[in-house]
């Protein structure tokens, strides 16, 4: 079934589900904790507790089951996450079970054409094909492309058969995609990943400094606490600093439009303007902060698939400020279009020692090839000002998955990575060897592919077979005609485990049915670090399983039994148990599987029952030396933080003549990730069925253009048609674009580029260079 087969199947499925008409309009925010999806007089009916998937936030919901269907849904008032509220996307969560196209069968591509075969001979097939691709073209002819929706028992049994007993690291996930600038930010500045601060430090805020964040649309939970605690406070201010006006916008104190990519002078200007004024909190610096210069000129691409290693090399405070004499505030107007007068206003809110301030930012500042120098510079702000790692003042980076955080990175599953280490670490290859059961030559030293590397592997024929599991990269990859072409190729072999059809499964030689939530045990981590436990609470369709169940059965078919000895219905605990052998020091203790069950969540750390909710402040960090002061940063040797000299350096395209256009995407509020399962959700579908491209009002009537008419987008990759919307959700600056990116239909991803930060391997997916095409006018009414 084609993407626009698909789009009228969901259309009139929609229609047949809805039973009546209902209003098009834009949904609520969030709704209260008494709303709930379907009432039943059912007096058996029982209310679940069970966090949220469909995004990195984690909110906590009741489910009510009834007679082993999940037929209700409310906010759970004891989620110190949401405190009873859900956003749209939650609350008609569980409709997402049950799309009439669902995936219940295995299915063989025979003569073109995928039809169903029982589960085992599938299972026998992906093992024969595993084990035929490694004889013939070597263990690295083999990968496996994994989820940001991965539990971390996923993860870990994945990280566990290919690293460990296949003996490749071509092991990646869509975090890649999402999160790993705010991983390799993490990184550099503090030493290891995972959030400094915590959701509760908006309850404590002054400030709210929103980069690139349309959190009313993609995390509109959080930020209706963000609005709770303004309300309750008038003083709290909320600034967005964006590249168009969003619906977060609206409700913002201050809106400050820049240009793409130019978050990285505003920054430097900011802390300048700390620097020059003396606003910087000296005592702290001189104290816990260390200077570091890395590489600059390092390109745009992974030329050979790997890495590149930053070389951090000692600066003090005198060679710092000599970097930022070149980003005085009227140079940074000049790159940004940002006044400078708002920029030296941001520093002083941002020193102002009465005011406790928030940094926040997602995914459309990590997607950049310059997204771990941004992360770094947004925690350069607040370490010159001593705002960090206490109530109220963090810096959070939302990523935007349900495991898109240091969870599935902990469990090993990038090509770099190992639980808790890394491949070339000699002493974590051993630990790991140890705990697997396997020779510690098996583990590989070096890393392969990462995540745009891995598929241009597949482009390439290094890479023969690939399993894909819980994601959509067939639409959510940048540069999406190339990889697709690669994916199609006749002597490729594509294993896809998958909950419904997508462009992915399109190109699949086996599909193998996923179970999805509630129909599956797991755990994973939200952006704040908090370990969630969900129980199976009704059964999966058919013949559906999970992903780690799915990768053991291969793994005993390739004669891997003794390495995977656990019972189906216990494999979560057991899997727990050898993975919390990784996490042996304070600084990563997990926290056991039944203390998971027994709460809504606990922050990791843990240690003793102690969950960590600020790191490296002594106050409330258990792995913290006290007797280092008020702070240790522990993840660096020097238990220092470290503050990094990043230079602006310009986007990998801008516009020109050909291509006059800036085009940005994102997510909407009523579907997250690529709309697979959003769109099968009734009233989320008819609410907002396709994608558009948003204009600005006087670059339509130049053009030609009126609301709702075809225009046709063309990047140097690719093309797409979409309508026309103007004075719609948001309003681009002149010269800009924006089109969401959930619908398959029209896949902005066609246009995007892939080029990537070279220290992170993150795609700059979400802005590119375009021109318009303006096609047939809109018929008249």
């Amino acid at each position: 079934m084609s993407p626009l087969d698909r789009r009228t199947f969901l259309r009139n499925a929609a229609v047949v589900s809805a039973g009546t008409a209902a209003s098009a309009v834009i949904p609520d925010l969030v709704l209260p904790a008494s709303a709930s999806l379907l009432r039943t007089e059912h007096t058996k009916a029982q209310w679940k507790r069970t966090p949220c998937r469909l995004c990195g936030v984690g909110c906590g919901l009741l489910v009510k089951i009834d007679n082993g269907r999940a037929v209700g849904v409310k906010g759970d008032p004891d989620s110190p996450v949401s405190r009873g509220s859900a956003c749209v996307k939650g609350y008609h969560s569980v409709q997402a079970l049950s799309g009439p196209d669902r995936i219940t069968r295995a299915m063989v591509r025979r003569g073109g054409t995928l039809a169903e075969v029982p589960l085992g001979d599938a299972l026998d097939l992906v093992a024969s094909k595993l084990a035929e691709t490694v004889r013939r073209h070597g263990k690295d002819s083999i990968a496996l492309y994994g989820s940001a929706q991965w539990t971390v028992p996923d993860a870990y049994v994945a990280s566990k058969l290919f690293k460990g007993a296949l003996g490749t690291n071509n092991v990646e996930t869509s975090t890649r995609l999402y999160s790993a600038s705010a991983m390799a930010g993490l990184e550099s500045s503090f030493g290891l990943d995972g959030a400094i601060g915590c959701y509760e430090d908006i309850d404590h805020a002054d400030v709210f400094v929103l980069w690139d964040a349309n959190l009313a649309e993609t995390d509109p939970v959080l930020f209706s606490r963000m609005l709770d605690r303004r309300r309750a406070n008038p003083a709290v201010r909320i600034i967005h600093i964006s590249t168009r006006t969003a619906r977060t916008s609206y409700a913002a104190d201050q809106t400050l439009l820049h240009v793409p990519h130019a978050q990285l002078a505003i920054a430097n200007a900011i802390c300048h303007e700390l620097v020059n004024r003396k606003l910087v909190d000296r005592e702290f610096v001189d104290r816990y902060v260390a200077f570091k210069r890395g590489r600059t000129g390092i390109g745009y691409d992974l030329a050979d698939g790997a890495l590149i290693d930053d070389e951090a090399t000692g600066a003090g405070w005198d060679a710092y400020t000599r970097f930022l004499a070149d980003y005085p505030p009227r140079r940074a107007e000049e790159l940004s279009g940002v006044p400078a007068e708002s920029i030296r206003w941001l520093a002083s809110l941002y020193a102002d020692p009465a005011r406790k301030v928030m940094s926040v930012w997602g995914t459309d500042v990590n997607q950049d090839v310059r997204g771990t120098w941004m992360n770094n510079l947004l925690y350069n702000i607040h370490l010159l000002v001593g705002k960090i790692g206490s109530p109220g003042n963090s810096p959070l980076a939302l990523t935007g998955q349900p495991s898109g955080g240091s969870t599935l990175h902990d469990a090993g599953t990038l090509t770099h990575t190992l639980p808790r280490g890394v491949v070339r670490n000699d002493d974590d290859r051993r630990r790991a060897a140890g705990i697997w059961g396997v020779p510690v030559e098996n583990i590989n030293p070096r890393p392969t592919h990462s995540a745009l590397a891995m598929f241009r592997a597949l482009e390439q024929g290094d890479i023969r077979f690939l399993w894909i599991q819980a994601t959509n990269p067939m639409v959510s990859l940048p540069n999406l005609d190339r990889y697709r072409r690669a994916a199609a190729k006749s002597d490729r072999f594509i294993v896809v485990s998958e909950a419904y059809p997508t462009p992915t499964t399109d190109v699949a030689d086996v599909v193998l049915p996923a179970a999805m939530w509630i129909e599956r045990e797991g755990v994973f981590a939200n952006a704040e670090r908090r370990m969630q436990h969900f129980e199976r609470l009704v059964a999966p369709p058919g013949d559906a399983t999970s992903d780690a169940w799915q990768m053991i059965e291969v793994a005993r078919r390739l004669g891997f039994s003794q390495l995977f000895p656990w019972e189906q219905q216990r494999h979560v605990d057991q899997i727990w148990e050898e993975y919390a052998r990784f996490h042996g020091e304070p600084a990563d203790a997990l926290p056991p599987i039944a203390e998971l069950r027994a709460k809504p969540g606990v922050m990791w750390p843990s240690v003793a029952g102690r969950e960590t909710r600020w790191r490296y402040n002594s106050a409330h960090d258990p792995a913290a030396d006290r007797a280092r002061g008020a702070f240790d940063f522990y993840g660096h040797p020097d238990h220092r933080a470290w503050i990094w000299l990043r230079p602006y350096e310009p986007a990998a395209e801008s516009p020109d003549a050909a291509y006059p256009f800036w085009l940005t995407t994102g997510a909407v509020l009523e579907h997250w990730g690529k709309g697979s399962m959003t769109q099968r959700i009734p009233t989320l579908h008819r609410a907002l069925p396709h994608a558009y491209v948003e204009m600005n009002r006087e670059d339509a009537t130049r053009l030609g253009v009126r609301n709702r008419d075809s225009v046709r987008l063309v990047s140097r990759r690719g093309s797409l048609e979409a309508e026309a919307r103007i004075d719609y959700r948001s309003q681009p600056p002149r010269g800009q674009l924006f089109v969401p990116w959930f619908d398959e239909a029209v896949p902005v991803n066609r246009l995007t580029l892939d080029a990537c930060c070279p220290l992170s391997g993150q795609p700059d997916g979400a802005k590119c260079a375009v021109r318009v095409e303006r096609l047939a006018p809109r018929s008249a009414p």
